[in-house]
C-alpha cells in the first residue's frame, strides 16, 4: 500500500485515474499489479494497493508512467 501524501496542486479524482490508467499500462513490465486506488481530493492524498516483488519496483511503475512518486510505501499482508 502507497501513500501520496500531497497530490499537485488542483488534482482531482480524474486526474489520479489518468495516473493509475498510466501505471496498468506500464505495470506488465516490472511484475507489478495495481490492484486500486482511494483519492482523498480535498486531503490531497491518494492511496494505491499493488502487488510487486518489492517497493523499489512498485515505485518505479510510478516514477516511469507519471513521475507521482508516493511517499510512503508500507508492504503488508493481507487479513481475512
Amino acid at each position: 500500500m502507497d501513500i501520496h501524501e500531497k497530490l499537485p496542486e488542483g488534482a482531482t479524482v480524474a486526474d489520479v485515474a489518468k495516473a493509475h490508467q498510466a501505471d496498468l499500462a506500464k505495470q506488465g513490465e516490472y511484475g507489478v499489479n495495481y490492484k486500486s486506488y482511494w483519492v482523498d481530493e480535498k486531503a490531497g492524498k491518494a492511496f494505491c494497493l499493488v502487488e510487486a516483488p518489492d517497493a523499489e519496483t512498485a515505485a518505479r511503475v510510478h516514477k516511469e508512467a507519471h513521475g507521482l512518486v508516493a511517499d510512503h510505501i508500507f508492504e503488508v499482508s493481507e487479513g481475512s
